[in-house]
């Protein structure tokens, strides 16, 4: 089964996609369910994760409903307001449903550094854990610390570092030895995971199999492949690239792996993180 571990929808009228600003114009429309299908139907896409693309827990219940007995999409990575008090009965509710699957801050957007490692944060991300939920990490190279505090400080909860962690890679930038020393760091937590997505959109015009192999090399001999996923990433993907090719070059960086690792990349690790089941199948 292939995954798609990382997809975006979003109805611009909703009103609470802050960072669409005019240097996302060309996706800054609607993109619903029926946009994603002629793209996972050519490229053989099995099951797909759909990940929160606003701070808002109105924005988890609209995609909840808009994926609700919807084949193809296997589960949502919503968000919630980590620091409240209220947030314990948020999770309570939403875990009800099985295709929730987790939570994502946008901690990429929030200035302190640190602001995982809160008390309030640490104690309903513990929550999350007992609920079966995992967390999404959507962070920049800054954070690489932080988040080793909170695998330390929340051990029961199953990680996943968003695009590798967004090296600085921008037209061939080297991703530098701190990004590399400290994700290697990381890959220690048997509790955390990588995706191998976004990488298109970090490095820009001209990326290509050759200039992202060294990122994929390094996450791969790090974490091995039964911590890897594949995701898109689209439609932000669009913004430098079409699905396919993001998917061929996938294929491609990928082919020096075993047939079993290969499996484990493109679908194994996901469906295993995720909790989600073979295609045609009930989430459970």
């Amino acid at each position: 089964m292939v995954v798609d571990a990382h997809q975006h929808f979003w109805k611009i009228a909703r009103g609470d996609y802050f960072w669409m600003d005019d240097n996302v114009a060309a996706i800054r429309h609607d993109i619903l369910p029926e946009d994603l299908m002629p793209h996972a139907k050519a490229c053989g896409i099995h099951a797909t994760i759909a990940v929160q693309a606003a701070p808002t827990v109105a924005e988890t219940d609209f995609l909840l409903e808009l994926v609700e007995g919807n084949s193809l999409i296997k589960g949502v990575v919503g968000w919630v307001d980590l620091e409240s008090g209220h947030a314990a009965k948020e999770l309570k509710r939403l875990s009800a449903n099985p295709l929730f699957k987790g939570v994502r801050p946008m901690l990429q957007d929030i200035e302190a550094t640190d602001w995982v490692l809160q008390a309030s944060v640490l104690s309903n991300l513990s929550i999350a854990a007992d609920f079966g939920l995992s967390f999404d990490a959507l962070i920049q190279p800054r954070h690489l610390q932080a988040i080793d505090g909170l695998a330390r400080a929340v051990p029961d909860l199953r990680v996943v570092i968003d695009h590798c962690a967004k090296p600085v890679i921008a037209g061939g930038s080297d991703a530098g030895d701190v990004w590399r020393r400290n994700m290697a760091h990381l890959a220690s937590h048997e509790q955390i995971h990588c995706k191998v997505s976004g990488l298109a959109n970090e490095y820009g015009a001209g990326w290509s199999a050759k200039t992202l192999q060294p990122i994929v090399d390094h996450v791969i001999s790090e974490f091995g492949a039964d911590r890897i996923m594949w995701g898109s990433d689209w439609p932000v993907l669009e913004l430098e690239g079409s699905y396919a090719d993001w998917f061929d070059c996938a294929q491609s960086m990928m082919q020096q792996l075993s047939d079993q690792a290969r499996a484990a990349v493109f679908g194994e690790t996901a469906s295993r993180f995720y909790r989600i089941d073979g295609p045609g199948r009930d989430n459970q």
